[in-house]
């Protein structure tokens, strides 16, 4: 077992009880920072990595921790692959959509265990099951450049079919042309003030 201080050396965060992320051991290493685990700890603030200029920085993982939907990352485009397991994640277009955003370049991301992505691996029920692979197409279709999602490939069969899916939900809504569109059923109002 290594010490506290092996831990924060080699990048690794994880196991520490952490309430704040060690900004200050961070920035040490910010020239050659490639994997920064954050992993089972109480973090719940956003993490204001942007000022640390991690360059380097290609793994992101932040499993089991106190992390909801309405997460706020910096723009980070060297990072590849974002693990974010067990968290309280429950609202999943908001967090995808800040995903896509803030990590252009992700390959992998792993986002289990949270009410917003279901997984059919946890004694599911088909209903789940279901659920779980509309929670995956949805992704795919948001984040088009994923190669691993969860712990399985992103085939180029799901990937199709993550498109054709969205397509339609998209079409949907815009293929509705004006005359389609239901009345509305105005009356106009006085405009008139009483005076007393």
């Amino acid at each position: 077992e290594g010490s506290v201080m092996d831990h924060l050396t080699s990048g690794q965060h994880s196991q520490l009880g952490l309430t704040e992320i060690p900004y200050d051991t961070i920035l040490t290493q910010t020239d050659t920072l490639e994997v920064l685990d954050l992993s089972y700890n109480l973090l719940e603030e956003y993490p204001s990595l942007n000022s640390l200029n991690l360059e380097k920085l290609s793994t992101l993982i932040l499993d089991c921790n106190n992390y909801t939907s309405h997460i706020k990352f910096p723009y980070m485009p060297s990072v590849t692959a974002l693990c974010i397991n067990k968290n309280k994640i429950n609202n999943l277009h908001m967090f995808v959509e800040e995903i896509r955003r803030k990590f252009p370049n992700i390959k992998i991301l792993s986002m289990m265990n949270n009410e917003a992505a279901p997984s059919c691996f946890n004694g599911g029920t088909t209903c789940v099951s279901i659920s779980f692979c509309l929670v995956r197409q949805y992704v795919i279709s948001q984040i088009p450049g994923l190669e691993i999602l969860d712990d399985t490939e992103v085939l180029e069969k799901e990937r199709a079919q993550a498109r054709k899916t969205y397509r339609l939900q998209q079409s949907s809504h815009s293929s509705r042309t004006r005359k389609d569109m239901p009345k509305k059923h105005t009356q106009k109002k006085s405009n008139t003030v009483r005076r007393t």
